[in-house]
């Protein structure tokens, strides 16, 4: 877990989910999920993510799953079990739930309600990773998600739904309590 961040530590983030938001639809369509696809030379035909309509459901819609047999090796000890669920609640607005089983069968749930207009939102439940968290969507496939604990920068996430709809990737961005900041990727598989 990411700790609270201040002063010159805040830019390192910043960068990296800059990167993150560049290379999210990218990685999306590659076939290895850890490697980012070629990028095109522009031309005039619109992206495919601006083709889509309004009416098509979301791609995070549903019921996601962490695939532990994909766990970071500097993690450390894995939680048993880790559930993402994304609703349309109506009215712009989405519900997500988090719930972390520990290998004891202790369970952290995490709920927000949010719009993804980049405003600061209050979450229920665990405060573990944060009291309030602001949702953007940069593309209809990826969800950024910054955090924050005791009014500082505690951690950004990055969301990116496969091409297929099957695999969701969250890219976690933090600062090491030395200073160093990393990202750390996360697989999860769909699972309704």
């Amino acid at each position: 877990m990411s700790r609270p961040h201040s002063g010159f530590r805040a830019p390192f983030l910043h960068a990296a989910v800059a990167a993150l938001i560049a290379a999210g639809p990218a990685m999306a369509q590659s076939g290895d999920p850890g490697r980012a696809a070629p990028v095109a030379a522009a031309d005039d035909s619109p992206p495919a993510a601006a083709v889509s309509t309004a009416a098509e459901p979301s791609p995070f819609l549903g019921e996601w799953e962490l695939d532990l047999t994909r766990m970071p090796d500097d993690y450390g000890p894995p939680p048993k079990r880790v559930r993402f669920t994304f609703e349309d609640v109506g009215s712009g607005q989405w519900l997500t739930r988090i719930e972390i089983t520990a290998p004891d069968d202790s369970v952290r749930r995490v709920t927000i309600r949010y719009r993804r207009d980049g405003q600061a939102v209050p979450s229920e439940g665990d405060m573990a990773e944060g009291e309030t968290a602001a949702f953007s969507a940069p593309a209809p496939n990826v969800l950024v998600m910054s955090i924050a604990r005791a009014g500082n920068l505690a951690g950004v996430r990055v969301y990116t739904v496969s091409a297929d709809g099957h695999e969701m990737m969250e890219s976690a961005a933090g600062v090491r309590s030395g200073g160093a900041p990393f990202v750390r990727g996360f697989h999860f598989r769909r699972i309704r």
